[in-house]
C-alpha cells in the first residue's frame, strides 16, 4: 500500500493519504503537472493556494529556503502541528501552488505516525488538499472520500479513522497574523505562541 502511493507521487500521480488531520489528495509539489492533476481531478479553482506538506522542518528549509528570521522562528515554534502557515514567499517559488497570491505559500509539518509517517517520511513532501469535492465535508475515514477522487488516485492508502477536522489556518504575511480557518486545533494557541517568539 505504501509502496504504490510513494510511486505515485514521485512520479507525478495522485495518492489519497492519511493527514494527523484529515485524509489528503496529495501529489508532487515539485512538478507543476502533478498540481495540475490534483487541481483538475478535485475541481480545486486554480487560483485557490494549496499548501506543500513537508516530513521535517529541514526538508521545509530546503523546499522554501526563504522562510527565515520571522517565518524560520514561527515554523520552529509550531511545527510539528496540525497547523497551515501562510508565510512570505519572496521569491515566488511554487506558483502553481501560490494560486492568486504568488508572494505567500502555505506550508504544513504534520505530527504523524505509522504508515503516514513512513509515506511522507519516504517522498519528503507532497502537496495535500482534503480529499473532498469543493463545500464536501472534509473525510475522517477513507469511505467519506468521495468516489471519484479515489478513482483518480493511483494510491489510496488506508490509515483508519482520522480526526476529521482540517488543519488550522493562519496568515503571518500581513503586520498582523489573520486565521483564515479555525480547525484541528485552537488558533488562539498558536497566535500566543507567535507572540512569545516573534
Amino acid at each position: 500500500m505504501i509502496e504504490k502511493a510513494v510511486a505515485a507521487i514521485r512520479s507525478g500521480l495522485l495518492a489519497i493519504v492519511p493527514t494527523d488531520t484529515v485524509y489528503g489528495l496529495a501529489a508532487s509539489p515539485y512538478r507543476e503537472e502533478s498540481a495540475r492533476r490534483l487541481y483538475r481531478a478535485k475541481g480545486r479553482d486554480v487560483l485557490q493556494p494549496t499548501a506543500i506538506v513537508a516530513a521535517d522542518l529541514d526538508l521545509l528549509f530546503e523546499c522554501v529556503p526563504e522562510l527565515r528570521g520571522r517565518s524560520g522562528t514561527l515554523a520552529r515554534a509550531l511545527f510539528p502541528g496540525p497547523y497551515t502557515l501562510v508565510l512570505p514567499n519572496p521569491a515566488q517559488r511554487y506558483r502553481w501552488l501560490t494560486g492568486s497570491r504568488p508572494e505567500a505559500i502555505g506550508v504544513r509539518v504534520p505530527r504523524l505516525a505509522g504508515q503516514a509517517r513512513e509515506l511522507l517520511e519516504r517522498v519528503g513532501a507532497y502537496v495535500a488538499t482534503s480529499a473532498n469535492l469543493p463545500g464536501g465535508p472534509d473525510p475522517a475515514t477513507l469511505d467519506e472520500v468521495p468516489a471519484v477522487l479515489q478513482a483518480a488516485a493511483y494510491a489510496v492508502v488506508d490509515g483508519g479513522p482520522l480526526p476529521g477536522l482540517p488543519s488550522t489556518v493562519i496568515d503571518f504575511t500581513g503586520a498582523e497574523p489573520s486565521v483564515l480557518r479555525e480547525g484541528a486545533v485552537s488558533a488562539a494557541d498558536a497566535l500566543r505562541v507567535a507572540a512569545v517568539v516573534l
